[in-house]
């Protein structure tokens, strides 16, 4: 299971991935739920599940209770040419379970650990500033 964790105040995002013992954990919480971070081995911070995505893809959804895959009716349009538009769309329950591969969370309390330390930089990613410098240089 991987869990994605992101900060509101930068911006900033990761993941890790979850071993079989430290997913268990994780089984029967929802979405809105506030899990501890020692879990993931960020001790001192809570972590609010704002939603996740089963192994064949398919998204949580708050609305619907319990770990099941259901089919559900989304409006597609709220306004234009196709005002009122719906679509029939497969979603997953809001509860938390085997089938579950992703995890979306968000930091609600920091712990003692610095913030820069939970997001490490990728020096093979560069910003679209950083590339526009790149070529602008050539």
């Amino acid at each position: 299971m991987k869990i994605v964790y992101s900060d509101p105040k930068t911006g900033k995002s990761g993941q890790m991935q979850l071993d079989n013992d430290r997913a268990a954990l994780l089984l029967n919480h929802k979405i809105n739920d506030v899990i501890d971070g020692n879990i993931l081995g960020l001790d001192g911070y809570k972590l609010k599940i704002t939603g996740g995505s089963d192994r064949s893809g398919f998204p949580m959804n708050k609305s619907i209770v319990g770990p099941v895959k259901t089919k559900v009716l989304r409006t597609v349009a709220w306004s234009g040419r196709n005002k009122g538009q719906k679509k029939r769309s497969t979603v997953r329950g809001s509860m938390i379970a085997n089938d579950t591969e992703l995890v979306n969370t968000v930091i609600v309390e920091y712990g003692s650990k610095p913030v820069a330390e939970l997001f490490p930089e990728n020096p093979e990613k560069k910003s679209k500033k950083e590339e526009k410098e790149e070529k602008a240089k050539k």
